[in-house]
């Protein structure tokens, strides 16, 4: 298997020559989810990006916006980021042989993403603010100093991203609707932008989170908060073109509460077998609380691992049965 940029250079900003900076990502699996299927009365699938390598879909754009810097001279890359743009970051930059810096929210990203990145040898920056915050501030230093950013505002990034729309065609064929998280607005402007180069045209269905909905509310949300902290935005950098995709899909961006999301969280892990952070359960949630509305073939977009987040999955699973060591005990504790 070769990453993204090798099987479809012929519709990147790749040339023959150009530097390629890859973990082997993409061709995520495209799992039916039956029972989620049953519950809705659509067939259903589940894009699980979760499997790229660094557990979310952001290596997709990754290896396109670090190769082109690598490709223009970049000596260091940056990015904001609530925890999977600093894992994926962090990762590609080890890769690439380049310096990483990455700047978190201070008590804001989830336990298993800034272990990755701190494991990748970025430098972790924990700011006193939210991520809006963040990517002002980066966005201003990169300006001062040759530092490549590398957030969804690099159109390299949707570049990347949008492979994963060419690989639900190729694998299931024409889609009539793609669920998906809506955080920086980055992802859902990528998938559009796929799908309208293959000549299909899915409906858009957004989902963001209750405290988390500047799309939904219309007005940039100053302190944003859920525990979906993927998505925990409140003024994405890709507002217009998001809005654009959901407008010529004829889709709709909609918001679900945290009890729905982790609703959807459980039950895709207990009952279609796949972990998947909280994030990324919100696609799955908004088709549980709306509907299919009509579409018969759905695909869910499961943006992030569930390990990216323990403390979160722990919160929210059954608890440890303690037990002697004999057998006695051992049947009681398995059999009840």
């Amino acid at each position: 298997m070769s990453g993204l940029i090798e099987r479809y250079r012929d519709r990147l900003p790749f040339g023959p020559g150009d530097p390629v900076v890859s973990l082997e990502e993409g061709s995520t699996p495209l799992v039916a989810a039956e029972r989620l299927s049953e519950r809705v009365g659509a067939e259903v699938w589940l894009k699980i990006e979760g499997a790229n390598p660094t557990g979310s879909f952001k290596d997709r754009g990754m290896t396109c916006a670090v190769s082109a810097a690598v490709r223009e001279g970049a000596e260091a890359v940056i990015c904001a980021s609530t925890g999977n743009t600093a894992a994926s970051a962090a990762a590609y930059a080890a890769r690439a042989g380049l310096t990483g810096a990455v700047i978190v929210p201070d008590g804001k990203i989830a336990t298993g993403k800034l272990a990755q990145a701190l494991m990748h040898g970025a430098r972790v920056v924990a700011l006193a603010g939210n991520f809006d915050q963040a990517l002002t501030l980066v966005r201003e230093l990169t300006q001062r100093h040759p530092i490549a950013l590398v957030n969804s505002v690099n159109a390299f990034r949707l570049e990347g991203q949008k492979t994963a729309a060419f690989e639900i065609v190729e694998e299931v064929g024409e889609i009539d609707a793609l669920c998906i998280p809506v955080g920086n607005a980055g992802n859902i402007t990528a998938y559009w932008k796929g799908f309208t180069e293959v000549g299909v045209k899915p409906r858009m269905l957004g989902l963001q989170a209750v405290g988390a909905a500047p799309l939904v509310d219309g007005a940039p949300v100053a302190n944003p908060e859920t525990v979906a902290s993927a998505i925990r935005i409140g003024n994405p950098a890709r507002w217009e073109e998001a809005i654009d995709a959901m407008r010529a899909s004829h889709g709709s961006i909609r918001a679900v509460s945290d009890d729905e999301i982790l609703d959807a969280y459980r039950f895709l892990a207990s009952h279609e077998g796949v972990f998947c952070e909280p994030a990324s359960a919100s696609g799955v949630a908004g088709l549980l609380k709306y509907g299919a509305d009509g579409a018969e073939r759905v695909v869910c977009v499961l943006t992030g691992h569930g390990l990216k987040d323990p403390q979160t999955a722990l919160s929210q699973a059954g608890s440890v049965v303690p037990c002697p060591a004999d057998i006695e005990a051992v049947e009681r504790a398995v059999l009840g």
